[in-house]
């Protein structure tokens, strides 16, 4: 599994989520794991006060860096260019791509990823539920397509749902190499045809049920 416990980049995209940033990054940024870690916020140019919170915020946390994307025109992938300019920021070897909704519970989370993480795989997928977290390692890029695209596909909304995460594959955060991040970022915000998307989805269901037992969990209460 893991002999060595790396520092991680934590890489997160935002817009206009002002009062949120507020509510869960210093939850990112308290975090006690000793080998270090970094939390970089890309801000998708918001409209609201998230450009002052975030400025309020590098003050405090030395640990924070923030930087933006400039509005794009209608062509462009936001979410793919957001998160690439996070990670051509990211100085560690471990990024963890993820989103300011889940934000940790307590502040040892990063220290329990590390101890648990199978460095052997290029990625890792995490399923946060209410009491636990569950993480998926993928030995490449490639056996991860499915879940990847599917979930990173070009749709102007993506539902919350509260159950069945892991077993439909909707994962909440991403741990990939650094230096895999440009192979994975190419499965982001493709085109799908229904019936593709439905055989994904099969082929998820199918998978995660048969590779339950592959895969880890930490109870976080």
């Amino acid at each position: 599994m893991n002999n060595k416990q790396h520092p991680f980049s934590v890489v997160m995209t935002v817009f206009d989520q002002a009062r949120e940033l507020e509510e869960r990054l210093p939850a990112f940024l308290t975090q006690e794991y000793e080998p270090g870690y970094e939390v970089i916020v890309v801000d998708e140019s918001s409209t609201d006060e998230t450009p002052d919170v975030l400025k309020l915020l590098k003050e405090k946390y030395k640990q924070l860096y923030t930087t933006f994307l400039p509005k794009p025109n209608a062509q462009t992938f936001r979410r793919k260019l957001a998160f690439n300019i996070g990670i051509k920021a990211a100085k560690y070897e471990y990024v963890i791509m993820t989103k300011l909704s889940i934000a940790p519970t307590d502040t040892d989370v990063f220290k329990a990823l590390a101890e648990v993480l199978d460095t052997r795989a290029e990625l890792t997928l995490g399923y946060v539920s209410k009491k636990r977290i569950r993480l998926q390692p993928f030995d490449t890029i490639e056996q991860a397509e499915g879940h990847i695209t599917r979930m990173e596909r070009r749709i102007s909304k993506v539902c919350e749902r509260k159950y069945g995460n892991y077993t439909w594959g909707r994962y909440d955060f991403i741990i990939v190499r650094k230096e895999r991040t440009l192979d994975l970022l190419r499965l982001f915000e493709q085109k799908i045809s229904t019936m593709k998307l439905i055989g994904i989805r099969i082929g998820i269901l199918w998978e995660n049920i048969l590779r339950r037992s592959s895969t880890t969990v930490l109870y976080t209460e």
